[in-house]
């Protein structure tokens, strides 16, 4: 499904500011893979997606999905098989526009059967009112009102959905709960994981929470320095503890990094 190839990508390069965002990283997901990535800040993570997205260009290296070269493509033409979730619940929606407006603007983006300019139909404003009410929110009844007035864990639901409204080939999740209260980052995560799972969506999410990482998903990885330093997939996974996680972490040098010391 996803194929990362020796990508190379150095900000500042030639300065001495320079440095090794990702170095020969080299990543392959399998269709429903859902991956989850940890890391400190710095560790490339966010560059990473960058790059799958296309907001980022390597400076060597491919990218591949669905067995197709997008190296070079640029963000706005991948948008429609790649839906994307930020930290900032502010990011992903137009806070002007309606919850009907914004889910009506994701679906004809995303949809390869329909013009950007379409108008969406009767039977379309009858399925996003349903998939709405999916979310346990009470968000069906307020189509008319504008996002802005959204609550940030109604807005980061939302978003969600909208990322999901015709199912991307990946789903990029950058630390989607990390602004939210506990309660809410709960809610968010429970419907990330009834969404992705029903859709069987291809996944990558980052998180500095040691028990997602493992409670979500069937693969997790550890990035530090542009690198990938561990993928624990399969009976490798199966089973660890956060204890455990700690011990694969200090093997790695890691033993002062924050995300040990994540809840």
């Amino acid at each position: 499904m996803l194929k990362l190839e020796n990508i190379c990508l150095t900000f500042n390069r030639g300065t001495v500011n320079e440095k090794k965002a990702l170095e020969n990283l080299d990543l392959e997901l399998a269709k429903g893979d859902f991956v989850t990535i940890l890391g400190s800040n710095g560790a490339g993570k966010s560059t990473l997606f960058n790059t799958i997205a296309g907001t980022f260009l390597p400076d060597s290296g491919h990218v591949y999905l669905d067995g197709k070269d997008i190296t070079k493509l640029p963000d706005y033409r991948r948008s429609k098989d790649i839906g994307r979730l930020f930290q900032d619940p502010l990011k992903g929606t137009a806070p002007n526009m309606t919850i009907e407006e914004n889910l009506a603007l994701a679906y004809l983006r995303a949809n390869h059967a329909k013009s950007p300019f379409s108008m969406v139909s009767k039977a379309d404003r009858a399925d996003f009112r349903e998939k709405l009410a999916m979310l346990g929110l009470g968000l069906e009844d307020r189509m008319s009102q504008p996002v802005g007035l959204l609550s940030g864990g109604q807005r980061q639901a939302l978003t969600l959905l909208m990322a999901t409204l015709v199912t991307p080939k990946i789903l990029l999740l950058d630390e989607h709960t990390a602004a939210l209260d506990p309660g809410t980052a709960e809610v968010v995560l429970e419907l990330t994981k009834k969404i992705v799972a029903e859709n069987n969506i291809t996944c990558l999410m980052i998180t500095h929470n040691l028990a997602s990482s493992l409670a979500l998903g069937n693969r997790t990885i550890l990035m530090a320095g542009g690198h990938i330093k561990l993928d624990l997939k399969g009976k490798d996974r199966e089973g660890l503890t956060a204890d455990d996680l700690l011990k694969l972490f200090r093997s790695q040098g890691l033993d002062n990094d924050r995300i040990l010391f994540s809840e």
